[in-house]
């Protein structure tokens, strides 16, 4: 199939959603049935502008539409979806698998630790052809969605330990399989492309600054209307979204996983006052940091009982 037009691929956070990621976590996990039995098994071509996606398919079938070409998977795979790859799927009804995302600044971090042989930027897919494959990738990934579902102590190191064991494996079956020439060639790294992604890394390294808009732009040596068009066409958002998500999904890691106070996390972030860090919190998530923070407790609280039980 030709490839898509990068403007007209929709950007999503999650398939569907448009909004903030929809979690304080850096990672997500669910199985495949959770969200493409309600599009009919059918996820149409899309792409991430700070998502990783990495999918392990224990069974049935998929059509993968990947960077513009289309493969038939029939056999027990994992797939590597980096950020801006366009991508789609079709599965069939009896899939059973799950679909790990990871947030920008974990699958940096992941890039960083990895080096050259971090797979995650390069977007391919593994069949399992040995049994021992499968049976390593699939213990992984099950203790990831068991770890990912539970609020247990230490269930953040934890899930950042495993996430790197599979990333890991999943280097392995890249060396193993002798794909380390790119399946797709280079990657198309177009200018509007790579200042996107010099423009995230600026996010990422100042973000506790508040930085301006015009400072970043000036720093990629682009205007801020250049640089603002360049992350609508891209990502979806503009340039100052970009920004304010990164710091309101810092907010809510740390009302969620610290004990720091309103005010502290408010100071953290680069905010003047805590009233206009409650302002910006409350506007771009319709409650107040005081009750985001209650509600998670709650949830917490609500799961380890069902644990118990």
């Amino acid at each position: 199939m030709p490839a898509s037009s990068a403007t007209s691929v929709p950007v999503f956070k999650l398939y569907g959603e448009t909004q903030h990621w929809p979690t304080p976590d850096l990672l997500h996990c669910e199985s495949i049935a959770e969200r493409s039995r309600l599009h009919n098994w059918r996820i149409r071509p899309h792409r991430h502008a700070d998502l990783v996606h990495i999918l392990f398919i224990a069974q049935g079938s998929v059509e993968l539409e990947l960077e513009g070409t289309s493969h038939q998977l029939q056999s027990a795979s994992a797939i590597v979806v980096p950020a801006m790859a366009i991508h789609g799927f079709l599965f069939s009804p009896d899939v059973e698998g799950h679909i790990i995302t990871l947030a920008k600044p974990l699958a940096e971090h992941l890039h960083a630790l990895m080096g050259e042989n971090s797979t995650l930027k390069e977007a391919d897919f593994y069949p399992l052809l040995q049994p021992n494959q499968t049976d390593r990738i699939a213990t992984l990934v099950t203790q990831i969605d068991q770890e990912y579902r539970q609020p247990a102590p230490g269930r953040n190191s934890l899930l950042e330990a495993l996430i790197q064991a599979l990333v890991v494996e999943l280097s392995r079956l890249c060396a193993y399989t002798g794909r380390m020439a790119k399946r797709y060639g280079p990657r198309q790294r177009d200018k509007g492309r790579h200042h996107l992604e010099h423009y995230q890394a600026l996010i990422e390294a100042h973000y506790r600054e508040q930085p301006s808009i015009e400072q970043l732009a000036g720093e990629i040596g682009v205007s801020s209307a250049h640089l603002n068009l360049l992350c609508r066409q891209l990502a979806g958002r503009s340039a100052l979204q970009l920004l304010h998500e990164r710091l309101l999904l810092e907010a809510k890691r740390q009302l969620t996983y610290t004990n720091m106070t309103i005010g502290q996390v408010s100071d953290s972030l680069g905010f003047s006052e805590p009233a206009y860090f409650t302002r910006f919190f409350k506007r771009n998530t319709t409650i107040s940091p005081r009750e985001f923070r209650s509600r998670q407790n709650d949830n917490a609280a609500s799961q380890a009982i069902d644990q118990a039980n």
